[in-house]
């Protein structure tokens, strides 16, 4: 198998391949990749070799302690973009790799929208053939045909496994199958859970805390529960949650992080001295203070009032000298709920509003409910108590990278505040027309990995 490349496509075929291409220069090369036959080899080639390093990605650590082995037998091809582990391959497994078959093609991506990737070991250019490997969407919303009839929509950000043309393993995110009768019995593996088609749509969810959610739009799925032993038929309107919930945080979090100072920017997170988080849920008197979620939530759909769902947050201004501050902002970041699906509801919109009640800023994370978050009522924010500082939207397979929400109220509200607590209350205004659309989610304070929501200002 040839593995040397024309040199000046090197470059163009490995963005390409790692999804980097704008559209117009995406529309270009999938022309040229048709109309050239050089090309289109090469760009198959190189798609194979990514799959062939992905196979060897367990046996890495093995090769590159043998790499020193006989250098200077080895003809070196020019690679580019591939490094030290592409390398070892090559240097090692050389004679192993060509005689290695490519897999064969088991699905197709038939449909992207608005992608972007990150990290994937596939082809992510549409109408390329999949064998076994991974996608990594960072976002937007891609639909994968899989061979057997089965279709997948990924929800950025997702990643899932492609294994064979009945299977697929999903890591992290959330995706839609449609499966027709050709396909009964295809499976989605999750962390915790298989879920076996009986006839014909289903979603899945794997959240970044380790719980997944199924809900079964049409038709019947058979559920295993690896981390109950448990195996059961879920029915068509039907949903399971393995766990109880999004997970709590096993320790609380660091009271003595120092508020940063970078740039004239000063950075107040929740977890800082009396700082809180948490969210409420209508219906529920559970407290959720110690999630590592923050879950948000709007419907006007009488199925799902008991779904709805707001956030809370405080920060600690105490030895900052409000009076100066000329700019605000409020940082959040947005994480995977494992609850509920994106394409059920388009670009949702959101608000923050500012407790006016300085006296409403020392709510208690273990007493928090629905029937007493400051500012607000049953049916919503109340005038007077809370007052809108700014919006903000998330689109459908949103990028997953921190929002900094801006907005000129934001400085006059903090520096007229004179507490030495300031609240804000996060809600989404957007309703949905599913029971099952999304629940939106933000890190908090008891998160293990991403940033709590955070308090900017100079």
């Amino acid at each position: 198998m040839n593995l040397v490349f024309p040199p000046e496509q090197n470059e163009r075929i490995d963005r390409a391949l790692d999804g980097l291409l704008s559209p117009t220069e995406r529309a270009a090369f999938q022309a040229d990749v048709v109309r050239d036959p050089a090309l289109r080899a090469a760009y198959a080639a190189r798609a194979w070799l990514h799959g062939a390093l992905y196979a060897e990605r367990d046996r890495l650590p093995e090769l590159l302690e043998t790499e020193a082995v006989a250098p200077r037998q080895v003809r070196w091809p020019r690679w580019a973009g591939f490094g030290l582990a592409a390398a070892a391959v090559v240097a090692v497994g050389w004679v192993e790799l060509r005689r290695v078959v490519p897999p064969a093609p088991v699905a197709v991506l038939v449909q992207a929208e608005n992608t972007k990737w990150a990290g994937s070991t596939l082809p992510t250019l549409p109408q390329s053939r999949l064998g076994p490997g991974l996608f990594s969407l960072a976002e937007g919303i891609a639909t994968v045909r899989f061979q057997s009839g089965a279709e997948v929509t990924l929800e950025a950000p997702t990643k899932l496994e492609i294994l064979s043309a009945m299977s697929c393993r999903l890591l992290e995110g959330s995706i839609t199958a449609e499966v027709p009768p050709s396909a009964h019995g295809f499976s989605v593996e999750t962390p915790d859970l298989k879920v076996t088609d009986l006839g014909t749509r289903f979603g899945v969810t794997a959240s970044s805390t380790g719980n997944s959610h199924v809900f079964v739009f049409k038709g019947e799925v058979e559920l295993n529960d690896h981390s109950r032993s448990v195996v059961r038929r879920l029915k068509e309107g039907k949903a399971y949650l393995s766990g109880s919930g999004p997970m709590a945080s096993s320790a609380e979090p660091n009271r003595t992080e120092p508020v940063q100072f970078i740039d004239g920017w000063t950075s107040i997170p929740t977890s800082f001295g009396r700082g809180a988080d948490s969210y409420v849920r209508r219906g529920t008197t559970e407290p959720a203070g110690k999630q590592p979620l923050l879950l948000v939530k709007h419907s006007d759909l009488e199925s799902s009032r008991t779904n709805e769902r707001r956030a809370i947050v405080t920060f600690d201004l105490e030895d900052l000298a409000t009076a100066g501050i000329a700019e605000a902002e409020l940082v959040l970041d947005p994480e995977p709920s494992g609850l509920g699906f994106s394409v059920m509801v388009l670009e949702a919109r959101f608000a923050v509003y500012g407790v006016t009640d300085e006296g409403a800023d020392k709510w208690s994370e273990s007493e928090l409910s629905w029937t007493n978050l400051p500012g607000c009522n049953d049916a919503g924010v109340v005038s007077g108590q809370a007052v809108k500082l700014a919006e903000f939207s998330l689109a459908r397979g949103g990028s997953g990278a921190p929002l900094a929400i801006r907005g000129d109220a934001f400085a006059p509200f903090v520096r007229a505040h004179r507490g030495r607590l300031v609240t804000f209350l996060i809600v989404r205004e957007t309703g949905e027309t599913d029971p099952t659309g999304l629940v939106h989610a933000f890190a908090s304070k008891e998160h293990p990995t991403a940033r709590p929501p955070t308090l900017r200002v100079r």
